[in-house]
């Protein structure tokens, strides 16, 4: 079996930063504090944004603050997505509709989006069901723990050990790039999200496109 592993913003979507705006009018609601600092979000977890949000606010990141703002967060995302000009990105359809046909490969999810996020935002866009597991950025703060993560759910789902190179990371980041070596996974870097071609190269995916609007080359590397 091959498993991919993709990343949702950036990669499978484009939200129009909806993410984004929930998790900030959240914070603002609950702790009662304006906006002066902003956080970097690309390729992160939430749950590394959440205590950044946090503590650059000087509100401790206790357990009980991140359970506050991360419900806030999820109560604000449905009307946030469908304020915001989201998109499906080019060709993700049909790469999930034709990866789904192949009975050797199984496709699920490695992201920082925290696992009931990710479930509203797919949802939003009709791609939840494509996706049979996952890492999730509910507990981890760094990526390459998600990976990690992401990792033992394919075996588990799979029942069965899977060899680094029969695993495929899909994603728009340096950081994807990185935690994917990080389990010695094989990895696709798009530039769909906030970098180019050239910079996703110089992380040394295995191979670098503009979009998948034509997946040819990445299926023409899969056994």
């Amino acid at each position: 079996m091959i498993a991919c592993l993709f990343d949702i913003d950036g990669t499978l979507l484009a939200s129009g930063d909806a993410g984004k705006a929930a998790l900030e009018s959240a914070f603002t609601e609950v702790f009662g504090i304006l906006l002066r600092v902003q956080i970097p979000y690309s390729g992160r977890t939430d749950r590394a944004i959440g205590r950044d949000l946090l503590r650059l606010h000087d509100v401790d990141p206790t357990e009980e603050h991140w359970v506050r703002l991360q419900t806030a967060y999820l109560a604000r995302l449905p009307d946030s997505l469908n304020q915001h000009n989201g998109r499906v990105l080019p060709g993700i359809l049909a790469l999930l509709q034709e990866l789904q046909k192949r009975e050797n490969i199984s496709i699920g999810l490695l992201t920082g989006n925290i696992r009931k996020g990710a479930r509203v935002k797919l949802g939003h866009f009709g791609l939840f069901d494509h996706f049979a597991f996952g890492g999730f950025g509910d507990l981890h703060y760094d990526r390459d723990d998600v990976a990690r993560e992401a990792l033992a759910a394919a075996r588990a789902h799979l029942g069965a050990v899977m060899a680094p190179e029969r695993i495929w990371v899909i994603g728009d980041t340096p950081l994807d790039v990185r935690c994917a070596r990080a389990i010695g996974a094989k990895v696709v870097a798009v530039a769909t999200g906030l970098h180019t071609c050239e910079q996703l190269r110089e992380a040394a995916p295995d191979l670098a496109l503009a979009d998948l609007s034509d997946p040819t080359p990445f299926l023409a590397l899969l056994p």
